[in-house]
């Protein structure tokens, strides 16, 4: 567990500059994006304690993450 948030742009540096532009012009992605993040700050809130939940929950948060930063990272490889 490594108690680091996950943030987008960090995980992805290089595309800074398509995710702020898709998050402006798609709304989609924007939508995505938000998700993402409410999810991942969820999980932090978890692995740190400040909002502990179940394992299962946890995982299934972790999972969600997953399928949202592959559907965002397939829409930034698509520019």
């Amino acid at each position: 567990m490594s108690h680091t948030p996950h943030e987008l742009v960090e995980e992805f540096p290089e595309h800074a500059e398509t995710i702020h532009r898709l998050k402006e012009a798609n709304g989609h992605f924007a939508r995505l994006f938000d998700e993402y993040h409410q999810v991942n700050r969820a999980i932090h809130r978890a692995e740190t304690l400040v909002e502990p939940t179940d394992e299962l929950h946890e995982q299934a948060m972790r999972k969600q993450r997953m399928v949202l930063k592959d559907e965002l990272w397939r829409m930034l490889q698509a520019g």
